[in-house]
């Protein structure tokens, strides 16, 4: 009789099994391979007419989409057709040029005396194809030597050395009807400036460093003030930096030591991760200007006899990571499972019963509730612009969620119990069983045209853009189908089929997510212990931040802002609490607000994890980034370029998922309004079986208008779809949240104060909207203190309600 070691050899001599077993480890090796070490930002590079002229050239740039080169007293610009430099008149009394400030569009003219080479003056640069216009702005507060410049977001810095020596930084806002230029101290040592780079609210300033054999960087912003970001790898081209995309700069550095007519790499620096790639595909030599293109650079060269300037460029190109075939199937098999749950749904259920269609006929476990509160909480934008915050900054917009769990048990203790027992299908109900049937229908109004307005339509939109920025699939595409299957399985199956699809979907999200978390510290040179040394040296999982400060995310600003969106908003929310309201009892209600907010905790450390873990596998692969991405794009960006083939289709199911939960929850909530606020009041008779059938069409009606929606979206150039979503929930959300609030924790509110307190809430917001007086963010508590207040005073001039509060409140059950 062989024992287990015959087994095993046995096994072992197995031709099969010994394939088996080599297959397997390929297909391991394939899974946790590290990532290749190849670019991703490849460069397109070309030429340019060149130049006929013995001037020396004081630098280039782009104005309006053609190139400029300018030297003293003279200057060209490219034709029309990009085929012959053409002279343009020097304007009659301008001052010597310095240099150029330009971002590839516009352009800003340095002048300095002849003399002293001190930078005294700044012009805008107009160039027509006539003639070379300057607009003045105001002078220098001083003269500044080896100054350099740098302009983002309408306002311009010049970096440079004073007559004192030391280094300053100025700045000017270029919008305003009177510019005034703001001094500030300079960066440390004092060295003279090579390259300026306006970088979104912060400045990049290159200087050579304390040994003067290499060059520093050194950032610069309001808040921070100077802080080095490393050394730069080799000797940058004076004036080369450009900024490129939302975090990067574009830079042409030679080595050390080179000589002038050496050839010099494009590189670029990651402002988040402070590291620096080389671009392959262009290394121009003898460059003596550069300014910034499309995407990229371009430069001029001096011919080896003198007589003229030849001209290069190169762009970044942006490659997509298309889907293979394995990541098709996994994405097909989970639409299809999300269409299979509803299905089953739909041939169990009879469909006869409103309370089945609408709350799962009240029969749903808590456990089940819960994780699908997190589900729909948890949508797309969560998904990718959670990974992209922390990756830029760190954890503590993490606090949202901890402060959060205070705010849930509230809910969970004091505003369940008060709704479950008035046994509502709509949370409308409430506000006519507390007021009038005018304020319900004024509510849920609101509530349709927020949802569908400001939610629906971004929740489609932004995966879907993200999604085609990376893997190709077409944004209208996107839409279609992570539409079209979430109406599918949402009006076939009901609140069953949502809540059950929700179960699924969070499972699907933690699984990929988990595995991107483990395949980048797999991928991490030593593993765990270097993952934390590295995130916990640059403060990437600070958490708390207990400061003052209402221009950053403190906690004092987080416990202000769960007042406002979970206690204060959470019992107006239809998609939450209809959850609430299908579970089986008062008792399980309650706890399904106790697993969300269980689930709560660890879904956001994970998620915040996954943008930590970003950080430092680009930290050490900045070849791997693509620098004309945005930053929502990083997590995008890495599932379909390091994942292995299969396991990038599951994360993007993740994505869908995320889309699908929350789009199917609201598709659920807004057909359920619509039927029992709006159908059933005015219907002349209606039944359960139309009441599920109407909530049905409106179901696909809704999701068809979000649908159109989303592709129109498409279309347009919106700066932040997100803050347009949040404005829209600020200015129609805040009225119907304030009339909750007054109807559970005050007794004297009434009908006509409260119409009052919504209407004039909604207009004042309004005007604060129109007149651009506060952050966008702050609009949904203005609106909601505005109804509170105006809504309580206002009843006072009304007599007191006669009817019964009992249980309406969140009071001792009392009847005056």
């Amino acid at each position: 009789m062989r024992g287990h070691g015959g087994v095993e050899t046995a096994f072992a001599s197995n031709p099969v099994s010994r394939a088996l077993r080599a297959w397997l480890g390929l297909l391991l090796l394939a899974v946790l391979a590290p990532a290749p070490a190849q670019s991703l930002a490849p460069l397109r590079s070309g030429q340019l007419p060149s130049l006929e002229t013995g001037a020396p050239l004081r630098d280039i740039a782009v104005i309006d989409g053609r190139p400029l080169a300018l030297a003293d007293g003279e200057a060209w610009r490219l034709d029309q057709a990009g085929k012959a430099w053409v002279r343009l008149p020097w304007p009659a009394g301008a001052s010597h040029v310095a240099s150029i400030i330009d971002d590839g569009t516009q352009a800003w003219l340095l002048s300095e005396t002849p003399d002293t080479h001190e930078v005294t003056g700044v012009a805008r640069l107009h160039a027509g194809d006539e003639q070379l216009q300057l607009q003045p702005l105001p002078p220098l507060p001083a003269p500044l030597r080896d100054a350099r410049g740098a302009w983002a977001n309408d306002t311009l810095s010049i970096a440079g050395i004073g007559a004192d020596g030391k280094a300053q930084l100025l700045q000017l806002s270029t919008n305003t009807q009177q510019p005034r230029w703001n001094t500030f101290a300079g960066w440390p040592g004092n060295g003279a400036p090579s390259s300026v780079v306006a970088r979104a609210a912060a400045v990049l300033v290159s200087v050579p460093d304390a040994s003067g054999t290499g060059e520093k960087l050194w950032r610069w912003s309001a808040g921070d003030g100077w802080s080095e970001r490393g050394q730069v790898p080799g000797r940058l081209l004076p004036g080369s930096g450009h900024a490129l995309g939302q975090a990067n700069a574009l830079y042409l550095v030679r080595d050390d030591g080179a000589h002038g007519q050496a050839p010099a790499r494009l590189m670029t620096f990651q402002t988040i991760t402070s590291a620096w790639a080389t671009l392959p595909g262009a290394a121009p030599a003898g460059v003596v200007a550069a300014g910034a293109w499309t995407d990229g650079l371009f430069w001029a060269q001096r011919s080896a006899d003198g007589t003229r300037v030849d001209f290069g460029y190169a762009s970044v190109q942006s490659s997509k990571q298309l889907l293979r075939w394995l990541d098709w199937i996994v994405l097909t098999v989970y639409l299809l499972g999300m269409l299979g749950i509803g299905l089953y749904f739909y041939l169990r259920e009879k469909r006869n019963s409103t309370a089945g269609f609408f709350v799962g006929g009240r029969s749903i476990p808590f456990w089940a509730a819960g994780i699908s509160l997190y589900a729909t909480n948890t949508s797309s934008i969560s998904f990718i612009a959670i990974p992209a915050k922390a990756f830029e900054t760190n954890w503590q917009y993490l606090t949202n969620n901890l402060i959060a769990i205070l705010g849930l048990m509230f809910v969970a203790v004091w505003i369940v119990p008060l709704l479950r027992r008035l046994d509502l299908m709509s949370v409308f109900s409430y506000l006519e069983t507390r007021f009038h049937p005018a304020i319900r229908m004024l509510a849920s109004a609101l509530c349709i045209v927020m949802q569908i307005g400001s939610r629906m339509s971004v929740i489609l939109f932004l995966p879907a853009l993200a999604i085609a920025t990376i893997t190709g699939i077409d944004v209208v595409w996107s839409v279609l189908i992570m539409g079209g299957f979430t109406i599918l399985y949402t009006t076939l199956g009901g609140m069953k089929a949502v809540i059950w699809t929700d179960f699924v979907q969070v499972f699907v999200m933690f699984g990929g997510a988990l595995f991107a978390i483990g395949f980048i510290i797999w991928n991490i040179h030593g593993g765990v212990p270097a993952f934390f040394h590295t995130a916990m040296a640059e403060h990437k999982m600070h958490l708390l931040d207990f400061s003052f400060d209402l221009t950053k995310a403190t906690v004092w600003g987080f416990v202000f802002l769960v007042l406002f969106d979970v206690v204060l908003t959470f019992p107006k929310d239809q998609v939450l609490m209809q959850r609430i309201l299908s579970t089986r009892s008062d008792k399980e209600a309650g706890r399904s607000v106790w697993t969300f907010a269980a689930v709560m905790i660890p879904g956001g450390f994970m998620f915040y994890l996954i943008g930590t873990a970003l950080w430092v596998y680009y930290k050490s692969h900045p070849e791997r980034m693509n620098p004309t991405l945005p930053i929502d794009a990083t997590f995008p960006l890495f599932i379909a370029a390091e994942l292995p083939m299969g396991v990038t289709g599951l994360i993007i199911a993740g994505i869908f998922a995320a889309a699908m939960s929350t789009l199917s929850s609201i598709i659920n909530s807004v057909s359920t309004l619509a039927s029992v606020d709006f159908y059933e009041k005015l219907a002349r008779n209606p039944t359960p079986k139309k009441s599920v059938l109407f909530a049905e069409v409106t179901g696909v009606a809704v999701g068809l208008v979000a649908i159109g929606l989303a592709i129109v979206l498409s279309r347009f150039d919106i700066h932040s779809l997100f803050d347009v979503s949040i404005e829209l929930a600020g200015l129609l959300g805040g009225g119907f949240a304030g009339a909750y609030t007054l109807g559970m924790f005050t007794r004297r509110a009434n009908a006509p104060g409260v119409a009052i307190g919504i209407g004039s809430s909604i207009c004042l917001t309004l005007v604060a909207w129109w007149f651009k007086l506060v952050h966008p963010y702050f609009y949904l508590a203005i609106s909601i203190l505005l109804c509170i207040v105006i809504g309580y005073l206002a009843s006072l001039c009304f007599p007191a309600s006669t009817r019964s509060l009992k249980g309406l409140t969140i009071y001792a059950d009392r009847t005056g």
